[in-house]
């Protein structure tokens, strides 16, 4: 992983670090590729489970252009029960065979702190959490490993049904803005620096598609956390309730959403479609810059 540590006066990040490295996200986006080991996957409806499928999948995200892998083994939404043991199962061997076949990242979607310190044991940089480090171990883990970790607000728990979210005053940005600024002060009070923490609304997470929208609307808000902002937008319900889209549909829309979160201040997308996402959020970024 590149390092690009503040030394010249037009540093001014956000930075990122991951596993060691420091990268100056002031006018670059990272494009997370999104590997599924799940049979009941949302979007791909297990078509990656084998780990050999998951592993062709990663290979074409990293030819494509992706600068981090993101492995998970539990669907956010609700399903069957998944315990410990087979999560670690279904995780552990992949992380491990990513890390050793690719120069990119890779980080664990999970919400368990054994989990995460198993995968960081076999070569996992990140740990992405959407129940903000509702697991009390889960910082000290990923301080312990030298990790960076997600913050994802959530209202409820992953995989509890929640089909009227409601937030006080109907402010959801600020309720979620407020969440994150906690589990950043949680963050560094488990020894976990600043540069190791990453944001995310949790757009789909006990919101609905008016409230997601509000969200990625007000991506710029949310930047000036300080945090590297993540995107989680790809194929999802918001943009088929708002566009009367089915699953196979939103393709157009979640470049779009990727565009304007990053026009606002995201620097991490986190995507199915690596190669398009790709040509996109460095065309903005580009346009950005040479404004």
């Amino acid at each position: 992983m590149a390092d690009d540590r503040p030394g010249t006066a037009t540093a001014s990040g956000p930075f990122l670090e991951l596993g060691g490295g420091l990268l100056d996200l002031s006018d670059r986006c990272l494009v997370m590729g999104i590997v599924n080991r799940t049979p009941d996957s949302f979007y791909d409806k297990g078509a990656y489970f084998a780990l050999d499928d998951s592993l062709r999948l990663a290979e074409a995200h990293v030819a494509a252009g992706a600068d981090l892998l993101d492995v998970g083994g539990v669907k956010a939404g609700p399903g069957e029960a998944v315990s410990t043991g087979e999560e670690l199962d279904r995780v552990v061997p992949a992380v491990e065979a990513l890390a050793a076949r690719f120069e990119v990242a890779v980080s664990v979607d999970t919400w368990r702190a054994e989990v995460a310190e198993a995968c960081y044991r076999a070569g996992a940089v990140l740990g992405n959490d959407i129940s903000g480090f509702a697991d009390p171990r889960y910082l000290a883990v990923a301080a312990a490993a030298g990790a960076a970790v997600v913050a994802t607000h959530i209202r409820l728990a992953p995989r509890v049904p929640d089909p009227e979210p409601t937030y006080p005053g109907g402010d959801v940005v600020g309720a979620v803005e407020a969440f994150l600024r906690d589990r950043q002060a949680a963050a560094a009070a488990a020894g976990i620096p600043a540069t190791r923490v990453v944001v995310d609304a949790g757009l789909d997470l006990g919101k609905t598609a008016v409230q997601s929208l509000e969200l990625l609307r007000a991506s710029d808000r949310l930047a000036r956390l300080g945090s590297t902002l993540l995107l989680s937008a790809s194929n999802k319900t918001f943009l088929g309730v708002t566009l009367g889209l089915e699953l196979g549909e939103r393709g157009e829309a979640s470049l779009a959403a990727a565009a304007l979160g990053v026009a606002r201040g995201v620097r991490l997308v986190r995507v199915h479609d690596v190669a398009r996402t790709r040509r996109v959020v460095d065309a903005v970024t580009a346009v950005a810059g040479a404004r």
